[in-house]
């Protein structure tokens, strides 16, 4: 690259001897744009939200960010309420505080339903801050008896309101712990976190880009066809004819990705793929299979008595499930 020290020469690296990648050797100035790409790169955070951590209540001192698994979520959120920056024009603190906590109370109220207030509880004597949520009953519920579904509605309804968490996020598998009826409005929201490309860069709008992988046909289904991508795994043969695999990222074939000539897919393809046949065994089947029960013997108090899990048609079943947990 022509601002770089080298000049345009090429790196010469054995891929053989390479401890990870090639941006991972770059630790000097002599490369800056390779060096300002690790960095880049090393900015992106990826979610793996855990409810366990969502629910711990948070020191004074801890920190104000929230964590790859979600822990910190009241720090954050107490900090979002109280910083000087997310304070409007002639807004006192507490105007300020009450502003932040009620705009987190109507957005989740939105997508969940339930809600009336959002607060945080800042225990002195404890030295510690705890999130709560009042439902629409009056009853106050502190983060430790929430579902988790509505824990990860408050964690990204959080990163939403906080612009200092920009760049890349990435989250695996957004479905996990949302009820269906639900699915929609999780994306709606992850929607809302990434950048608007169409408005101007700012405090509401910050540079994000969002992320996320899913093997749920729900979520497939609602996507924007141009931004569905589909990894396959390839095999193919190097020039000494061995065997290698390697992933291969395409498209929707209606869409303005697949103008440059990545591979295509319709998204009936990827359906198929998604919800596997689970193929039904006849009524004679399990008939005989009963009277094979009816014939054993008991055992003690057991009764014979035919189990879901003995039920042939229900093995394919079993295994697929077995698998996806896997």
């Amino acid at each position: 690259m022509r601002q770089d020290q080298s000049h345009g020469r090429p790196l010469q690296r054995r891929a053989s001897t390479l401890p990870r990648t090639l941006l991972s050797t770059m630790t000097t100035s002599e490369y800056p744009t390779t060096m300002l790409a690790r960095q880049e790169m090393q900015s992106w955070k990826l979610l793996q939200l855990e409810p366990a951590a969502m629910r711990e209540p948070d020191k004074f001192l801890a920190p104000s960010t929230l964590g790859s698994d979600g822990s910190h979520l009241a720090a954050t959120l107490y900090r979002l309420a109280h910083d000087s920056a997310y304070r409007e024009d002639e807004e006192t603190k507490e105007e300020s505080a009450n502003r932040i906590y009620a705009r987190t109370a109507v957005r989740l109220k939105e997508l969940l339903g339930d809600v009336q207030k959002v607060q945080i509880d800042r225990d002195e004597k404890r030295q510690a801050l705890t999130l709560q949520i009042t439902a629409k009953d009056g009853s106050v519920l502190p983060a430790r008896s929430l579902s988790d579904g509505t824990l990860r509605f408050l964690a990204l309804t959080v990163i939403k309101l906080d612009s200092e968490m920009g760049g890349l996020i990435c989250l695996e598998e957004p479905e996990n712990g949302i009820h269906p009826a639900r699915i929609h409005a999780i994306l709606e929201l992850l929607q809302e976190i990434a950048m608007d490309v169409e408005s101007p860069i700012g405090a509401d709008n910050p540079l994000r880009q969002v992320i996320i992988n899913t093997h749920s046909p729900a979520i497939v289904l609602q996507i924007p066809d141009d931004s569905l991508l589909c990894a396959v795994s390839k095999y193919e043969f190097d020039p000494s004819e061995r065997k290698y695999s390697h992933v291969v990222f395409g498209c929707l074939s209606d869409t303005w990705r697949a103008k440059s000539g990545t591979e295509t897919f319709h998204k009936g393809e990827i359906l198929s793929f998604l919800q596997p046949v689970i193929p039904v065994v006849s009524e004679r089947a399990i008939s005989d299979h009963e009277k094979t029960l009816k014939s054993t013997p008991k055992n003690g108090n057991r009764a014979n008595k035919l189990r879901v899990i003995d039920r042939p048609d229900m093995q394919r079943t079993l295994e697929f499930f077995e698998t996806d947990k896997a």
